[in-house]
């Protein structure tokens, strides 16, 4: 399929090689992922680690480890394009991206730790998290201050010999338990313009003064380990200068290199996600009988609701492989406009799917029986994080608006 943008062909056509990986992926995620989704949503996620440890070793033996990080460092090296629609599949179950370790917030910092980190970072720090034997986390959110706006920031690192003295807090810190070292966002500069005050900072968690505090309750669920989201305080924590990551008062330029990108990984894998709710919704529909010889089909508003649905998640989908194309074509700073276009598009088309899929399921639907509920608890924050949908809006519109005045 073609479309057209600033007069270049867009085109979407997939070389034999993504193909045969896409299939690949897509009947491991069938056969291999979707079966241990009764087993995710009722155990605590570490007695599950050595199944899907298993599962892990397989895709490392398929040679579909990685997909995304750099050839360099043991991955597979794609394209935004390619790793998008290959993220689409593996979207389909909350196991995916964890399986084939291109996962949130591991991805994002594989990408700014290639582009900054220091040639002894990459060794300590980035290949085992390319390899998988070691996790991350990425530490900015803070309790006090909107997490759309990272240059109103709290949390210090104050200089002390050659060291980096940090304090604050911090929550919504997503996979902090069981990580290894978090990447933290810091005022390092308190006297520059407002987006040079921040720095990137590594710190190991078994530093001194990194205090886990929780695991937040989010709907509900706490959860543990990469499955988790977590409060920490930064109580005097020293770090050798060393550890900075990108120049000092660079941290807000580095976190939207690493946003902007990231936003198509995101955005696919919540296509992958209305692509699931969608076939729940249509199978359970076309065998639900609500009198003799009549299904849930067979109603007008279903039937509605589903040519609906199949519209949405086409033009969504085509909107997010549309600018994953033109951040590899000009790069993600000529690209803004759609990148907050598909943030908040993408989100509420995934919330609309996941609830009526769900609507159709009936009280089915409100149970761990299927992965409807799992998905509905916990992809609400995709209206939230990463820019809420206001703070998106507000933007593109402004933006737009400059053209006029």
């Amino acid at each position: 399929m073609r479309a057209y943008s600033k007069g270049r062909a867009v085109d979407f056509s997939l070389s034999e090689k993504t193909r045969t990986m896409l299939a690949m992926i897509d009947e491991f995620v069938t056969n291999e992922l979707v079966p241990m989704e009764e087993a995710f949503l009722r155990q605590p996620f570490r007695e599950l680690l050595p199944e899907i440890e298993k599962k892990r070793e397989k895709v490392r033996q398929m040679e579909l480890w990685a997909p995304g990080h750099p050839v360099e460092c043991g991955g597979a090296g794609l394209g935004l394009v390619d790793l998008g629609l290959i993220s689409e599949v593996l979207g389909r179950t909350p196991l995916g991206h964890f399986v084939f370790n291109c996962h949130a917030p591991d991805a994002g910092n594989i990408e700014i730790l290639h582009l900054y980190g220091t040639d002894e970072q990459k060794e300590r720090w980035l290949r085992p998290l390319v390899d998988g034997k070691i996790r991350s986390c990425f530490s900015m959110t803070e309790v006090e201050r909107p997490g759309s706006n990272p240059v109103m920031m709290e949390t210090t690192a104050v200089k002390d010999d050659d060291d980096y003295v940090i304090n604050g807090q911090k929550w919504y810190t997503t996979s902090a338990d069981g990580a290894a070292f978090a990447v933290v966002m810091a005022i390092t500069n308190p006297e520059a313009p407002v987006h040079h005050r921040a720095s990137m900072i590594i710190v190991p968690t078994d530093t001194p003064g990194f205090d886990l505090v929780r695991n937040i309750n989010v709907m509900g669920h706490a959860g543990e380990d990469w499955a988790s989201h977590a409060e920490i305080l930064y109580h005097s924590c020293r770090v050798p200068q060393s550890n900075l990551l990108g120049p000092e008062g660079k941290g807000f330029v580095i976190a939207q290199e690493r946003l902007g990108p990231g936003r198509i990984h995101h955005c696919m894998r919540w296509i992958g996600i209305c692509n699931r709710a969608f076939d729940l919704m249509c199978s359970r529909a076309a065998s639900r009988t609500i009198a003799p010889d009549r299904t849930l089909a067979d109603k007008d508003v279903i039937q509605t609701w589903i040519a609906e649905c199949a519209a949405d998640i086409q033009a969504a989908r085509l909107m997010v492989l549309n600018t994953a194309w033109k951040i590899e074509e000009f790069g993600w700073k000529e690209v803004r406009e759609e990148i907050s276009m598909i943030k908040f598009v993408t989100a509420n088309t995934m919330q609309k799917i996941i609830d009526r899929a769900l609507q159709v399921h009936g009280g089915l639907g409100m149970t761990d029986d299927t992965i409807l509920a799992w998905f509905y608890r916990h992809e609400r924050a995709a209206r939230i994080y990463d820019g809420a949908d206001e703070v998106h809006k507000l933007s593109l519109a402004r933006r737009i608006l400059r053209q006029y005045r």
